[in-house]
């Protein structure tokens, strides 16, 4: 299984009295978000499923992909790392999944996933991580395939 995790791309800063889940991208995030698109378009597979917070910044980040994806509210801000595993099927099922979400969540299924000592990654707006999980000599494993910025594509 490969699991993509990507970070929405930079968003509105939130204010108090603001609806967190309502903050769109800024420019400089749309512009994220399609450098990202593009190359992710380029490596998925047309078979790849793709989950979204119902966060409005989500939403946009994963539009700009031009693919269908599922809204699931379990994705929203603050979701727990165990609820995204248990989303995603994470490790049986076969195939890729993209998750488009947010920090923390995000950085600690990748610090979780990759059996790390820190409780969490930092994950850059925009970034993806893409993590594949594979047997060899009877063990499973978690590999990092790569990490991508928008800065960097």
């Amino acid at each position: 299984m490969d699991l993509v995790l990507w970070r929405h791309a930079e968003a509105k800063e939130w204010e108090p009295g603001c609806d967190d889940l309502a903050r769109p991208l800024v420019s400089k995030g749309h512009k994220q978000a399609a450098r990202m698109a593009a190359w992710l378009d380029r490596q998925l597979p047309a078979s790849a499923r793709v989950y979204c917070s119902p966060a409005v910044r989500t939403v946009q980040t994963a539009e700009a992909l031009d693919r269908p994806f599922h809204i699931k509210p379990v994705l929203a801000p603050d979701a727990s790392p165990m609820a995204l595993r248990e989303l995603v099927n994470w490790p049986s099922v076969g195939g890729t999944t993209l998750v488009v979400g947010h920090q923390p969540t995000l950085g600690q299924v990748v610090a979780q996933l990759m059996g790390l000592h820190e409780g969490e990654c930092a994950i850059k707006k925009g970034a993806v991580w893409w993590l594949r999980y594979r047997v060899r000599n009877g063990v499973g494993q978690t590999v990092l395939v790569t990490v991508q910025s928008p800065d960097m594509v």
